[in-house]
């Protein structure tokens, strides 16, 4: 399930939610039980290249060699 980040209308905290793709945009419960509004925000995120695992370029061309082309 991806995470979503939405922020309070009324104060502008912000809210991470783990959630299925299908309840990204549904209303949010505040968890406060205050009953603030929140809405969805763009995330932003940054991965860190020492701690990623290293990747391998694929060979045969533009298309790795899926496609058939001979490139």
């Amino acid at each position: 399930m991806p995470l979503y980040e939405y922020r309070c209308v009324e104060d502008g905290s912000l809210l991470t939610l783990l959630r299925p793709m299908r309840d990204a945009d549904a209303p949010v419960d505040d968890p406060e039980g205050r009953g603030r509004t929140w809405e969805r925000v763009q995330s932003l995120f940054s991965v860190d290249a020492a701690a990623a695992p290293e990747r391998t370029p694929p060979s045969g061309g533009c298309c790795g060699g899926g496609c058939g082309c001979g490139h």
